[in-house]
């Protein structure tokens, strides 16, 4: 039993407070460990080398500022997590070790409008067959991140808005999943996933405060304050596609006139060039057409940018991010789409705020949000358990050496 203030305690709190900066960074230095912790060097060092004696961790040699340093991960068989995605049109997942290695990853098309049932059905599908291909033990999922395309309510878990996914009103996501997998599930939205993703193996590493912007059937951001995931007390936080941008504009699906969505969403968009390009046009055949030149289709993808930049204007007087990363498909169409968003946000933007802005394209594309809904998984498990492993394990290994050795006769 361990005493608080005691020396076993203050132990376990650093065995916890390194294990957890490892897990979320993937992999670090001892230097970076001990910067991200504030423990000493030698404190770092010796925790290090018993949950390398533990299993819990591997140390590979690297070069850090030029000099030779040792890089820490966690093992690649200490756990597994899960991602999973439903966006309006898809179901995509995939499976990662601790050590921030994705392992295998599947996406297959889906009209998640239709039943939440069905979905689910597909998911657990999906997520078997994908543990399945790893050849790793079940027994080893650590948690799942799930990710769906609406705003959940903090307090329920249901979804908040059932005009965006009406054959999911009173469905808690989380909750379904978990009974069907027999794991934690923790859900986001796809903006915040998407925010993650970038964040951790994207366009957003290196900074702590960012907003991802999607633009899809919606427009939502993810924001990022101080490296954490900013959601609001009751979870709707980043709907800047509902900021007004024209009183007498088109009703939005919110009930309010003129909302950034209305101008960029592809719901609103793709009507514009149906009376020239036909009907089945799509988002991606938008981008497609606008990069070979087509007139019209630049012309609205620039439009679209513009208005984007006034939401994004209005965010960085607000919050003063270092950095926005544009998602979804319009990503795709670069600095056609990129350079009015600037040309607005200097618009718009105060000066400074503006100044101190970059902004840039998801360098993940269609795989932000399910390797957000991993980093989702990563960041709620607890390290209890690998560090109660981790111990026991190096115990037994101490008193494997320590025992005498068996004469045979």
């Amino acid at each position: 039993m361990q005493t608080p203030g005691s020396q076993s305690s203050l132990h376990r709190a650093n065995l916890e407070r390194v294990v957890r900066a490892v897990r979320m960074a993937g992999s670090l230095t001892q230097a970076e460990i001990a910067r991200t912790t504030g423990l000493s060097a030698a404190t770092v060092s010796n925790i290090v080398r018993e949950l390398k004696d533990g299993g819990t961790v591997e140390v590979t040699p690297t070069s850090a500022g030029g000099r030779r340093a040792r890089s820490v991960s966690l093992s690649g068989d200490a756990g597994l997590v899960v991602g999973v995605d439903f966006g309006h049109t898809h179901l995509r997942v995939a499976i990662g070790n601790l050590a921030h290695q994705v392992l295998a990853e599947e996406s297959e098309p889906l009209d998640v409008d239709a039943s939440s049932a069905q979905g689910f059905d597909r998911a657990e599908v999906l997520v078997s067959r994908l543990i399945e291909s790893t050849g790793v033990d079940r027994s080893k999922v650590a948690g799942v991140g799930l990710g769906v395309p609406g705003p959940i309510d903090v307090e329920s878990g249901t979804l908040g808005s059932t005009s965006i996914l009406p054959g999911w009103q009173g469905i808690n996501p989380a909750q379904e999943l978990s009974e069907r997998l027999g794991v934690p599930v923790s859900v986001d939205n796809d903006a915040n996933l998407g925010a993650l993703g970038e964040l951790v193996w994207g366009s957003g590493r290196g900074v702590k405060d960012l907003a991802y912007i999607k633009v899809a059937s919606g427009v939502g951001a993810g924001l990022v304050i101080n490296g954490e995931i900013y959601r609001g007390p009751g979870g709707t936080a980043g709907e800047i596609g509902h900021i007004t941008l024209d009183e007498s504009g088109p009703v939005c699906r919110c009930g309010n006139r003129g909302c950034l969505e209305t101008f960029a969403a592809a719901r609103y968009v793709l009507p514009l060039l149906q009376s020239s390009h036909g009907t089945d046009l799509t988002m991606d055949k938008v981008v497609a057409l606008a990069r070979e030149g087509d007139p019209g289709c630049r012309r609205v993808i620039s439009d679209v940018g513009r208005h984007i930049g006034s939401g994004v204007a209005n965010l960085c007087n607000l919050l003063n991010p270092s950095r926005v990363v544009l998602g979804g498909d319009l990503a795709e169409s670069g600095e056609l789409v990129l350079a009015p968003i600037r040309e607005s946000v200097g618009r718009y933007a105060i000066p400074s705020a503006a100044r101190q802005l970059s902004v840039l394209p998801g360098a993940l594309g269609g795989r932000a949000e399910v390797l957000g809904a991993l980093a989702l998984a990563l960041s709620e498990m607890g390290d209890s358990t690998l560090i109660d492993q981790s111990v026991q394990s190096a115990a037994v290994d101490g008193a494997l050496r320590t025992a005498p050795t068996p004469v045979f006769t």
